[in-house]
Formats: C-alpha cells, sequence, structure tokens
C-alpha cells in the first residue's frame, strides 16, 4: 500500500527502475543528437521510416542505394561532393545511431507502462504524468523529422530554430520525467510562484533561455566566432554583435548577438545561482549538498563554455559541454524541487 507522500518506500520499485531507465536513455539521446549535429551527420538519412528501418543497409549493394538517395539531397550536391562511400558510412553512423535510440527510447516507454497500467500500477497522479511524457516523446519524434526536412530542400542546413525547439524539447522531456522520480522519492511537491520558490523558478526559466540559445549556437556555428574570453575579441557591449535591423532578427537569426546573448546570460545564471542559494540558506528541506551542487555544477559548465568558445568548440569539449547542460538542468530541478516541498506538505492527489 501506499500512503499520502507517495514515497518510493510505499510504491513498486519497478516503476522507480523504469524511470531511471527511461531518463537515462533520455540523457543518452541528448548526447548522441548533439554529436548527431556536431559531426554534420544530421543528414545523412533523407528519409524517413518510423516503424521500418531498424536494421541499416546490409550489404554493398544497399550502402550503394542509400548513398545514391543522399547524393541526391542538396548537402551532398553543395557540401559534400568530395564523399566516397566509406565517408558517407562514417556521417551515416550517428543519424543511425540517433534514429535507433529514438525507437529503443519509444520502446521503452511504452511497453512497461502498458504492462505495469494493465497490472493497476501506474495510477492517479503519476499514470497522468507517464501519459504525458509519452506523448511529448511522441511529439519529439515528429520535431525532429520536422527539423530534418528543413535541411532537404533548397539549402543544405537545418533550421537553427527547429533544431533549438528540437533540443529543448529534450531538455523539457527529460525534466519531466526526473520530477516524477524526485516526487517518487521524496514524495510529491507542487511548484509555485511564492516565497523562495521564486528563485528556483526564476533560475529553471532562465536556464532554458540558456538551453534554447546554446542550440541556436550550434545551429548557425556562432560557437566558432569568438576565440577569446571573457571578452568577444575586445569587446563586451551589444553595439558590435546587433547588425540587423530589428532586436528579433539579431535575437534569433544574427551569429554575433546570439553568441553574445549566450555570454551574457551565462553570467546572469551565476549571479542567480548564487543569489538563489543565499535566499535558500535557512530552509531545512533545502540542506547544504543540495545548494552546493548546483553552484559547483554551474560553475563547471561556465568553465567548460568558456574554453569551449577559445579552443574553437573540439568535439569532445563540445559534447562535455552539452551534457554540463543536462547536468546543470538536472540540479536546478533538484532545488526547485526540494523548495517546492519545503512551501507546501506532499500530498496524495
Amino acid at each position: 500500500m501506499q500512503n499520502a507522500t507517495g514515497t518510493i518506500a510505499q510504491r513498486d520499485r519497478t516503476i522507480t527502475l523504469w524511470l531511471w531507465i527511461l531518463f537515462s536513455a533520455v540523457f543518452a539521446m541528448v548526447l548522441v543528437g548533439g554529436t548527431t549535429r556536431l559531426t554534420g551527420s544530421g543528414l545523412s538519412m533523407v528519409d524517413w521510416r518510423p516503424l521500418m528501418g531498424v536494421l541499416p543497409p546490409i550489404g554493398e549493394a544497399a550502402w550503394i542505394e542509400t548513398f545514391d538517395a543522399y547524393a541526391t539531397s542538396p548537402e551532398y550536391r553543395e557540401v559534400n561532393s568530395w564523399m566516397d562511400l566509406e565517408d558517407f558510412k562514417r556521417i551515416f553512423f550517428w543519424e543511425y545511431l540517433h534514429r535507433l535510440l529514438g525507437r529503443l527510447i519509444a520502446l521503452i516507454a511504452f511497453v512497461p507502462w502498458l504492462v505495469l497500467t494493465l497490472q493497476k500500477k501506474i495510477e492517479g497522479w503519476l499514470s497522468w504524468r507517464v501519459i504525458v511524457s509519452i506523448v511529448l516523446g511522441g511529439a519529439q519524434g515528429l520535431l525532429g523529422w520536422y527539423m530534418v526536412k528543413s535541411g532537404l530542400v533548397d539549402v543544405p542546413e537545418v533550421s537553427h530554430l527547429r533544431l533549438a525547439a528540437h533540443s529543448g524539447l529534450a531538455f523539457l522531456i527529460s525534466q519531466w520525467i526526473l520530477w516524477m522520480l524526485l516526487d517518487l522519492h521524496f514524495g510529491r511537491a507542487r511548484p509555485s510562484f511564492a516565497g523562495a520558490q521564486k528563485w528556483t523558478l526564476s533560475l529553471l526559466a532562465l536556464l532554458a533561455v540558456q538551453i534554447f540559445y546554446g542550440a541556436l549556437m550550434a545551429g548557425t556555428h556562432a560557437g566558432l566566432l569568438f576565440p577569446t574570453f571573457p571578452d568577444m575579441n575586445g569587446a563586451y557591449l551589444p553595439g558590435p554583435f546587433f547588425p540587423l535591423d530589428s532586436l528579433a532578427s539579431n535575437l534569433f537569426y544574427s551569429p554575433l548577438a546570439i553568441h553574445w546573448v549566450h555570454r551574457v546570460v551565462g553570467f546572469a545564471l551565476l549571479c542567480l545561482a548564487i543569489g538563489t542559494v543565499f535566499a535558500l540558506r535557512h530552509i531545512p528541506l533545502v540542506p547544504a549538498w543540495v545548494r552546493g551542487q548546483l553552484v559547483v555544477v554551474l560553475v563547471v559548465q561556465f568553465a567548460v563554455g568558456a574554453f569551449t568558445a577559445v579552443y574553437q568548440t573540439p568535439l569532445w569539449l563540445a559534447i562535455t559541454h552539452q551534457a554540463g547542460a543536462f547536468f546543470t538542468a538536472c540540479s536546478a530541478s533538484l532545488l526547485a524541487h526540494r523548495a517546492a516541498a519545503a512551501a507546501r506538505p506532499p500530498s496524495a492527489s
């Protein structure tokens, strides 16, 4: 039986294990997706077969047929016409792995959910939240193909705005699952913009902006523009970095402005994190280790971001930076969950 707190001690541990596996798979997907983008592999598969296509091309004839299909794409004609079949296989690997992992996540999410639901082990608040996560996962698959499609028509480059939406939804799904897990471990916590929670929710909101701009950085290759830190080729103020006619055009389409915003928001996040930790220092349900881990993770992430820019986004450092964004989001969610638990007692409904 489960009591009013709904903690892990009263719940079927199978549910918790399943959600941790699902959460870990989403984390792996974030890393593989980032690698796919950074290696220029995202347009190597020019068709979308959501139910078929699990197996890669088998045999020389199948590989040649797949390569010939890629050769009709704008990316091959305008960017990668130098490639032979062996070169193509290298970029195909990451996109294939990305799509295969997406299918695996769908199975990890749907099959256990169906079994556990039929066994009546997922009920109440957990039931509808699991359904939301599955629906979001389906939307993520559709959004991924919508993103890829933008680079298969005329311009051999996916829309950086669609890329940012795709990346942002992946982070949202991961944190949605993590909040369920925190509820199962510690008891339900309902966030609101009251009291000290306004600090943690503001931090999450600003972090969401930063993650969005991180994806815009990757989509526009803005990380290659300024290999200096803390200045940007000797400048700090926004004037030189906003060359377009309107503010909106600069914020969403100018690589110069996108890079500047990403750096400024990074500094703002550090300041807000310190202020949040200070504001929550006397709350018993937000112990020192919960506050401290956020600052440590954010400082490390800030440093990795600086080195990524200075060293012109080497692959291993860029992927480390993406992983750091994921851990930073998890750290902020943990802090927000503890602050919400302190503000409002857990309930059964």
